[in-house]
């Protein structure tokens, strides 16, 4: 059974960073990819990053690009979500989910496991 468990979520200062972490388990061989989401108060879910566990390959929402990193620590099975320059309009529930297929492509936003998410809170 795949599970994936996130950590790190809490209150941060605008300007400030902040860690997640997303820490999977149940795959039966290392080719699957894992995604980070967030859902802020009152829109859509939308995807932020993805990075592939087989090769490190990554890919980020446009929007995304530049203040959010996504990486992994394979001896751990973990995968981070680095956020800087945090601003108010980050604040939500974060989430990471995964699908058992190795790349960040094609419908890479199409999850199949998801974990309950963690919230994260940008304000002064």
């Amino acid at each position: 059974q795949v599970q994936l468990v996130e950590d790190g979520g809490g209150l941060v200062q605008p300007g400030g960073s902040l860690r997640l972490s997303c820490r999977v388990s149940g795959f039966i061989n290392e080719y699957y990819s894992v995604g980070w989401f967030r859902q802020a108060p009152g829109k859509e879910r939308e995807g932020v990053a993805c990075i592939s566990n087989s090769d490190g390959n990554t890919y980020y929402s446009d929007s995304m690009k530049g203040r959010f990193t996504t990486s992994r620590d394979n001896g751990k099975n973990t995968v981070y979500l680095q956020m800087n320059s945090l601003k108010p309009d980050d604040t939500g529930v974060y989430y990471c989910a995964a699908r058992q297929y190795p790349y960040c492509a094609g419908h890479v936003w199409n999850m199949d496991y998801w974990g309950k998410g963690a919230l994260v809170t940008v304000s002064s």
